[in-house]
Order: C-alpha cells, then structure tokens, then sequence
C-alpha cells in the first residue's frame, strides 16, 4: 500500500487528461440518442412527448444518484467509484441497442444515468487536488471539454453508425471503450488518500455493495417504483396516453430515490460516527457541511445552473430532430455538421472559458463568476437568430458562435464552486450541484419542448432555450456581490485532508 501524497505536475497532467478522456465517453454516451430520434421514434411509434421522456429517464437518475456517488466519494475511494460507475453505464449503453419496446429503452436510459452520476463528482474532486491553486479552472475546462467533445462526438457518430448500420448498433458499438478506460481509471493515484489495489470483488466489498445487501437496503425505492407501475397502468387504462403513464411512473420513481436518500444519509452518518467513535473525518463533514448551507454564492450558482442547464442540453437535445424536420437533412448529415463544427468550437469554447476564467481571477476575485455568465449572455442572442435560420451554410457559422458561447461556463463556474466550498466536501456539493441543475435543468428541457413541439412545432417550443440561456447568465451574475466573502470563509475552514478509509 502506498500512502497518499502530492503528485508530480506530469501526473497530474496526465490524470486530467485521462479523466477528460472517459468524460467524453460520457457525454458521447448519453448524447448519442438525440441523433437517434427521429429513426426511434419512426421504428417504436413514438411522439416527441416521448422522446423527452427518453432523455429525461436518464437525466432524473442522473441528477438523484448524483447526491449520494458524491458523498460517497468523498468518504470512500474515489477510483473506485469512477471504475464501478464507467462499468455500469457503458453496460447499458450496449444494452440499449437491444430494447424492443419504448419501456425496455426507458429503463437502460435511466440505468445509464445510474452509472455515470458516479462519474463526475468524484473526478471533479480528483481534479481539484491534483490543482489545489493555480490552473484549477484550466484542468476543469480541460475536463469539461469532455461535454463539448463527446456531446458532438455523439451526434457525429451516431448519425454515421445509423447510416451505416442502424441505430441498434450504435449503441452497442458505443458502450465498448467504457470496460477498458474502467480498468485504466482504477490504478490512479490519489493525491490526497491512501492508495490501495484494485481488485473488483474487493473493491464492491470496500463499498458495501453486496447484491442482497442493495435490494434490501432499497426496499423503499423498489415500494414507490411499483406504486408507480401501478400508477401508469391505471393512468394507461383511464387516459389511454403513452406520456402521462411514464410521467406518473417517473415520479413515483424519482420520489423513492428522494425519500431512500432521505431515510440513507442520517442514518450512514450515524453508523459512522458510532462506527468510528469521533472520526475526524466525520467532524471535518459535518463542518464543512454546515458552512455550505450558509454560502450565499452557492445559491446563484446553483439557480443559474439549471437555467443554463436547461437551455444548453435542449439545445444539444433537440438540434438534430431541429436540422432533419426544418432543413431536410439524414442522421448521417447532420452528424457530421454538428459533429465537425460542433466539436471545434466545443473545445475553443472550454479552453478559453477556462482560461479567461483564471485570468479575471487574478485580476478579481469574482473573474471566474463574470466568465462563467458573459458566455451565456453573448451566446443566447445568436441561440434566438439560431432557430430562424433555414439555410444551412447560414446556420452553420452561427451554431459554431453559440455553441463557443456556450461552453465558456464550463470550467469557470465550477471552480468558483471549489473555490467558496471546504475541500472535504467538494464532491459532495458538486453532486448536489449536478443533482439540482439536472433535476430543475435538462430533465424539465427534454420533455417540455417536446410536448410544445407536438403541438405547436419544434421551431416554436425551442424558443424557450435561449430566453432560459439568457436568464441563467443573467442570475449567475448576482455571485459578483458574494464570492469574494465565500471564498475567504472557505479558506479559513478548510483542514488538511485525512485518508480515506
């Protein structure tokens, strides 16, 4: 066993890099679907209602297990967390292309969402020990790029692979790379804990994953998940709608995750506080915990997110559906528009997000909250003249401008997160960040536009997404006043860290 220390620059480098790598895998994961769409909807009869719906089994998921992945990362190995979660959504990734029915597909979206909360969280807090000072907003756009990359990458190769092959068999080919980059993930160094082996039937006993351990610990999610079974068959029978059973069976789903975490949290505390007698480790939580309910910035941040969130993943979502119905274009075609274009000014956009971000930050103490918002507030005018274009060699320059506004955020709101938050439980607010934008976010986005499209036309209902673009940045903004406080606190609050056990 080696101990935990501070590793060398190229390592670091080196671990930002791979962590950048499986967050494309990530992205290009879960975005594949938008360019599927149309050939899904076509094969299973779907309406765009539904098609939201797809999207938004994932992003519930996502956002509610990213609350308990977060604070498991920061009480449990972090490698662990990030190589179980990569296994899990690149498995049902490839078990997608399989799906026969509408419900089968709903329930691998979810299980991929399941899979890649893990993800984030605790490579975020990776990143930022491998970066505690300067060039933490730079190795965050870096790991960001990932979004901007794998989204494009995404839509690129899915349009391509269904051309060639159909859409089942993207999505298998998709999921492969995940079990390799999982084992490569689990031999990182951790500069902050104590390194172990890794072994996987070891490392699911570290976290407490036995199979009949998890099914009984879940008995409350699997309550409400049948209620909501039950819920959707009488909402089928009554109503006779498609959307409205999945609707209740979402909600019933979601309100058992929200009311297990409730009933988990104090209770995993409790025994590790009897478990440990007076952790350190505990104290330094429950600390830094209660100094985060009281950060103001957080606030902004967070309800800006959603906005932001809600407006840049629709956008994502809904533009190749955008480019096929309004300018007449194949998957195929459209990937690779998207793709090419997407994908330059995705990774521009992060890198310099990131960077002007570090550079206003010496300058003032608010620099990363001003990069974070001006993106958006440049970006979502061109969104709006965006949605009125019907030519493509017009559209093209435009997407390219919007999508570079677009993804300045990345990077610079992040580290602002770190930045106002005690080191000991960024993980865990980043996963409660993750958890709240999604929720109030992309998964409110999918299913919205699509209803209003299939009453008043995709061009209409994507409206919504820049008016919502240029709100969250103008929210964002109102973190000017606090950050600088925030960020002093925290520093005045934050200890050494501790192995993990």
């Amino acid at each position: 066993m080696t101990g935990a220390g501070v590793v060398s620059r190229r390592y670091a480098g080196y671990a930002v890099v791979l962590l950048a790598l499986i967050n494309v895998l990530n992205y290009l994961d879960r975005s594949i679907i938008f360019v599927l769409f149309e050939p899904i909807k076509r094969e299973l009869h779907l309406s765009d209602a539904q098609l939201g719906w797809l999207g938004s089994a994932y992003v519930m998921v996502y956002a509610l297990a990213a609350v308990p992945f977060g604070i498991l990362s920061d009480l449990k190995s972090r490698r662990t967390v990030i190589a179980v979660g990569v296994t899990l959504w690149s498995s049902f990734t490839a078990l997608g292309g399989l799906s026969r029915t509408f419900g089968q597909l709903f329930f691998c979206r979810s299980m991929v969402g399941v899979g890649e909360a893990s993800y984030t969280p605790a490579a975020q807090s990776l990143i930022a020990d491998y970066f505690p000072g300067r060039g933490r907003a730079l190795a965050l756009g870096i790991f960001w790029g990932g979004l901007a990359l794998g989204g494009v990458l995404g839509i690129w190769v899915g349009g391509e692979l269904e051309g060639l092959y159909g859409w089942r068999a993207a999505f298998l080919a998709v999921g492969i790379p995940g079990f390799i980059l999982a084992m490569v993930a689990g031999q990182l160094r951790d500069p902050a804990r104590v390194r172990t082996h890794f072994p996987i039937l070891e490392q699911l006993h570290r976290l407490e994953l036995g199979a009949w351990r998890v099914v009984k610990a879940l008995w409350v999610v699997w309550v409400f998940t049948l209620l909501g079974a039950l819920g959707a068959y009488v909402a089928n029978r009554v109503e006779g709608s498609a959307d409205l059973d999945v609707a209740v069976f979402s909600g019933f789903a979601g309100l058992g995750v929200a009311v297990q975490l409730a009933l988990a949290a104090p209770r995993a505390l409790r025994y590790r506080h009897e478990r440990r007698a007076h952790h350190p480790r505990v104290v330094e939580l429950q600390r830094a915990a209660s100094l985060v309910l009281r950060t103001p910035t957080l606030a902004w941040l967070f309800a800006g997110g959603a906005l932001i969130t809600f407006s840049m993943n629709g956008l994502v979502a809904w533009s190749p559906s955008y480019l096929q119905r309004e300018l007449g274009l194949t998957p195929a075609v459209v990937g690779r528009t998207i793709g090419l274009w997407g994908l330059l000014a995705g990774v521009l956009g992060t890198v310099f997000g990131g960077r002007l971000g570090d550079a206003l930050a010496e300058r003032w103490a608010s620099g990363r909250v001003i990069a974070g918002s001006a993106g958006f507030l440049l970006g979502a005018p061109l969104a709006l003249w965006l949605l009125q274009i019907e030519n493509l060699d017009l559209f093209i320059p435009v997407f390219f401008s919007t999508l570079f506004f677009f993804t300045w955020y990345h990077g610079p709101m992040t580290a602002a997160i770190f930045d106002v938050v005690p080191p000991q439980v960024g993980a865990s607010v980043i996963g409660t960040y993750v958890f709240f934008t999604h929720i109030a976010g992309d998964a409110i986005a999918y299913p919205l536009v699509g209803t209003l499209s299939d009453r008043f036309g995709l061009r209409t209902a994507m409206l919504v997404l820049p008016a919502a673009a240029f709100l969250g940045g103008g929210i964002v903004l109102f973190a000017i006043r606090t950050v600088a406080t925030d960020h002093a606190r925290a520093q005045q609050a934050a200890v050494p860290a501790s192995p993990a056990s």
